[in-house]
């Protein structure tokens, strides 16, 4: 994989974590097969997770409605962003691949990370209403979440207390990754990581080493392609009929948002189909 360049964006603040140990794997890993690695370790960098007016420099188009994603969308084709934003999405344009690293914290990513995808992953930089989905920006990127929890793995099923992981995953990997074209490979999860013995967690980091090092040739996971929706007599895409009509005898749904009351489809967003 020589001259390949990975993003590794890194959120927790303990550089004794177990968060931290699975960044340095995959940035040593990544190395030892030729890649350019680089690590964005957001509390390091003191990231700013909070959208405010001075994510633009320069004056508002309309200071007196001020409209966040049409002022950031008119700055980044102006050149206007701020110097934070700018750096973080030099290192996106440059990486071939993005591995997101950090702690589950309430079924979600922690702020930090959210308020980096709010303040960079921006319209016109990242997506536009023509560029979304297998059609988005970087639809020639790689991207996936890694990521540990407190609970054990059987607590994040259809039977699990916190409940199906799947659900869980849907709205950062379709929503906000494939959203913007990435091609978005299967998450790497390793759970309840405080509680494990020291030989458990050692399995892990050997596992994700290993995973690593063939991370390029990975099929990405299946989503729904764009050319099953069109634009309903009341607006907005929905699935075609003729689709609905090709599910009718199914009895699980297409996938984890499009499941058409139907039961999910098993661990769509955790494996890739075969």
């Amino acid at each position: 994989m020589a001259g390949r360049r990975a993003l590794i964006v890194l959120a927790h603040p303990e550089k004794t974590s177990f968060n931290h140990a699975m960044a340095e794997a995959a940035a040593s890993t990544l190395r030892d097969e030729g890649w350019d690695v680089t690590i964005s370790d957001l509390y390091a960098l003191g990231f700013n997770p909070v959208l405010s007016r001075r994510d633009i420099t320069g004056p508002p188009k309309n200071p007196e409605h001020f409209i966040y994603e049409t002022e950031m969308g008119l700055a980044w084709k102006e050149g206007r962003l701020s110097s934070d934003i700018v750096a973080e999405q030099k290192k996106i344009e440059a990486a071939d691949l993005i591995i997101f690293q950090f702690p589950l914290q309430w079924l979600g990513m922690p702020a930090i990370l959210k308020g980096w995808f709010d303040r960079v992953i921006i319209q016109g930089f990242a997506y536009s209403m023509a560029t979304i989905y297998e059609q988005g920006c970087f639809q020639k990127k790689k991207a996936m979440l890694s990521f540990t929890t407190s609970g054990m793995e059987s607590m994040y099923t259809p039977r699990g207390i916190n409940g199906d992981m799947n659900v869980f995953l849907w709205p950062m990997q379709r929503g906000m990754l494939q959203f913007c074209g990435f091609q978005v490979l299967a998450p790497q999860i390793c759970y309840s990581v405080r509680y494990v013995a020291p030989e458990a967690r050692a399995q892990m980091l050997s596992a994700w080493r290993r995973r690593l090092a063939a991370i390029w040739e990975e099929k990405p996971l299946g989503f729904i392609p764009n050319s099953c929706f069109e634009l309903s007599v009341a607006g907005g895409f929905v699935l075609k009929q003729e689709v609905l009509a090709q599910q009718e005898e199914q009895r699980q749904g297409l996938t984890v948002g499009q499941h058409l009351g139907k039961a999910f489809p098993p661990d769509e967003q955790l494996k890739a189909p075969q």
